[in-house]
């Protein structure tokens, strides 16, 4: 031992061994670096991941399950339902399909044509009076069995349709429980399917098949969508697209569409058109702004359907509570007011027969 630390210490002294001894020694150090560094980008999340599980776990109600931690990070899911912060209030019930109905079929103008029933386009948007909706579907549905309603839920409006409440139904227990609603149609149902050539396309045949359209109701958005021509939406779609001069779609035979040609008759002889009924409701601000003013303006003006080329009929907003808690202008009008214009424009008498309509 002696004699090795001897040797040692003589070659380190050395000037040609101090070179090659600190080069290893440099090599070795490095090597060491590298491994620690390695250790610790592995070792990192998983300390990074054990003190937030233990963070989460404090944090986590006795009664609740411990894989909701988990469950907020998307990695699985459990049937577990915890407790709504506000137990006064019921939350809202997550969604699954017994919200939405199936799909609805392929539809096809062409084979409703000769049906003899009225067909009525019933559109929502976004706004609380949505919640309205399912009264004007029973009331029609109820006196008129022998109408035909096909319905459109935007996004927004899907919201105040997800079984809340008694009257707040899902558009599932809708298509259920009313006798002439015929299929809900979603924005994801335009091109549900990849299209070929040929294939119907389903903004088209809706205006095809619909003898009236009434959109109740129609949002402060989908105003402003209406009158900047936007496409971006079904609802919006079926209106970009609507045949305002009754120049376009195929009169039916025994249906006489809802309104007079303002000139008499068209160069095709034609004397009547379809139209929309618009049922504005929005905040009592929003309905006094001139943004707004200016849309009313074109509805009212040069799209109102009493005019040459119009096709556009307004039901203005009354006064009253809002569900803002406002006092003032804005909201929809009444749904049996709704339904009157509805029979009206229709030509509807008790029962679901046809009325009568001067040509």
């Amino acid at each position: 031992m002696l004699l090795l630390s001897t040797s040692t210490s003589n070659c380190l002294l050395s000037p040609t061994c101090r070179p090659i001894f600190f080069s290893a020694l440099f090599e070795l150090s490095m090597n060491i670096a590298f491994l620690l560094t390695i250790l610790i980008v592995l070792v990192s999340p998983i300390l990074c991941f054990t003190f937030w599980m233990v963070a989460s776990r404090k944090d986590t109600p006795a009664d609740e399950s411990p894989l909701s931690a988990y469950e907020s990070f998307g990695i699985f899911k459990s049937s577990h339902t915890s407790k709504p912060a506000n137990p006064s209030r019921p939350s809202s019930p997550p969604p699954t399909t017994t919200i939405l109905p199936p799909p609805p079929p392929v539809l096809k103008a062409s084979d409703h044509h000769s049906d003899s029933r009225p067909h009525l386009l019933l559109s929502a948007t976004g706004s609380v009076a949505t919640i309205k909706l399912p009264l004007i579907l029973s009331y029609l549905s109820t006196h008129h069995p022998n109408l035909s309603i096909r319905l459109i839920l935007s996004p927004t409006a899907l919201t105040f349709l997800s079984g809340q409440s008694a009257e707040q139904p899902t558009p599932a227990t809708l298509l259920a429980t009313i006798p002439t609603l015929e299929a809900i149609y979603l924005d994801s149902d335009e091109w549900l399917r990849p299209w070929v050539r040929g294939d119907p396309i389903l903004h088209i045949e809706l205006r095809r098949w619909a003898d009236l359209m009434v959109i109740a109701p129609l949002s402060a958005n989908a105003m402003a969508g209406l009158c900047g021509g936007f496409s971006s939406s079904l609802i919006l779609s079926v209106a970009r697209a609507w045949d305002g001069t009754g120049t376009i779609d195929e009169e039916r035979p025994s249906v006489p569409w809802p309104y007079p040609i303002s000139t008499g008759q068209d160069d095709r002889g034609r004397r009547r058109k379809k139209g929309i009924i618009l049922c504005p409701a929005m905040n009592t601000a929003m309905w006094n702004h001139p943004v707004t003013s200016s849309h009313m303006a074109k509805l009212e003006g040069e799209w109102n359907v009493d005019r040459e080329g119009g096709w556009v009929e307004v039901l203005r907003p009354v006064e009253k509570n809002l569900a803002c808690g406002d006092v003032g202008s804005g909201a929809m009008r009444e749904w049996k007011e709704i339904c009157g214009v509805v029979e009206e424009r229709l030509g509807l008498s008790k029962g679901g027969k046809m009325g009568s309509k001067e040509n």
